[in-house]
């Protein structure tokens, strides 16, 4: 092999590793350059630890005290290493807020690096973007949004709960299935309409229910 083919063969390995396709020998399945949904369990260790690094170098850089909560959405972008984009509940003072982070990272130099952390520009609504639903005014249209999203969940849980605290049975009520979901962001608040499928007993129940989500983060069956 002469020179000029070393050089060559030198550049394109570089290359591949600059651009984070090459890792422990295995080709990963991603086109550099675009940003994608997490390909795996948004609530790994991988993320959860990565959620957690971000909200510690922002303390250290701003003197700031927020408390890491949860991980509520995750994307990832190929670059040289890659770039993770993650929405994360924190706690400020006791209270919920959402904050947009931006980590670089390249495992196999063990490098990690907090490159933005921002406040959410629609505050704790910020992961209803994730359901197409807009912030708008009185009389806005529901909108149909997924059934596996993170605040559908939550939301079902909470009118579960509530309904077996209203409830005289002896049976607690189960949630077996949400049916279907829909949602509305309106001024500081979001309501949820869901039609649940849960079990009391050995019966099983259809409900619509109606739950509202205020700017607290707190959740209220209406």
């Amino acid at each position: 092999m002469n020179r000029y083919s070393v050089i060559v063969l030198s550049v394109l390995v570089c290359g591949f590793i600059e651009l984070g396709l090459c890792r422990e020998g295995n080709f990963i399945q991603m086109r550099p350059g675009g940003v994608y949904d997490y390909g795996g369990n948004q609530n790994s260790a991988e993320i959860e630890g990565l959620g957690r690094f971000a909200v510690q170098e922002h303390n250290k850089k701003e003197n700031a005290l927020l408390q890491f909560a949860r991980v509520l959405k995750a994307k990832e972008q190929v670059v040289a290493g890659k770039l993770y984009y993650l929405t994360l509940e924190v706690i400020d003072a006791g209270k919920k807020k959402i904050y947009e982070a931006k980590i670089w990272v390249k495992p196999w130099i063990n490098f990690k690096q907090l490159q933005e952390f921002k406040h959410a520009e629609h505050g704790p609504f910020s992961a209803l973007s994730d359901l197409n639903v807009k912030r708008g005014c009185h009389g806005q249209e529901w909108l149909a949004v997924s059934t596996n999203d993170i605040e559908v969940k939550n939301a079902a849980n909470h009118a579960v709960k509530s309904m077996q605290r209203k409830s005289n049975s002896l049976f607690p009520y189960e949630l077996l299935e949400i049916l279907q979901a829909k949602a509305k962001v309106i001024e500081d608040y979001a309501k949820f309409e869901l039609h649940l499928k849960l079990r009391r007993g050995s019966e099983e129940e259809k409900h619509w229910v109606e739950i509202i989500k205020n700017s607290e983060g707190k959740f209220y069956l209406k």
